[in-house]
C-alpha cells in the first residue's frame, strides 16, 4: 500500500454525523438535512461536492458505524 500526505488550506465546514450503513439513501437524507440546517442558519456553501466521510471497516456492525457529511462554508458566513 502506498500512502500520500497532502496539505490543504484551513476552511470552515458544516458537518453532520450519523450512524448506519453506507447507503446512498442514508447519505442523501442526511445531506439534505444538513443543507436545510445551513439555509436556516444563513450559511452558504462554498461550492464543490460534499464530502462523505466513512470511518469504520465494512465488517463493523451497521449500528456501530460512524459517518459524516461535510460541506465547505463560504467565507464570511460565520
Amino acid at each position: 500500500m502506498r500512502l500520500t500526505l497532502r496539505q490543504v488550506p484551513a476552511r470552515s465546514m458544516a458537518a453532520v454525523r450519523y450512524s448506519g450503513s453506507w447507503s446512498e439513501k442514508g447519505y442523501l437524507r442526511n445531506k439534505e438535512g444538513l443543507e436545510s440546517w445551513m439555509r436556516a442558519k444563513g450559511l452558504a456553501s462554498a461550492g464543490g461536492a460534499p464530502q462523505w466521510a466513512r470511518y469504520n471497516s465494512p465488517f463493523s456492525h451497521w449500528f456501530l458505524r460512524r459517518n459524516e457529511i461535510l460541506i465547505p462554508v463560504a467565507a464570511g458566513a460565520d
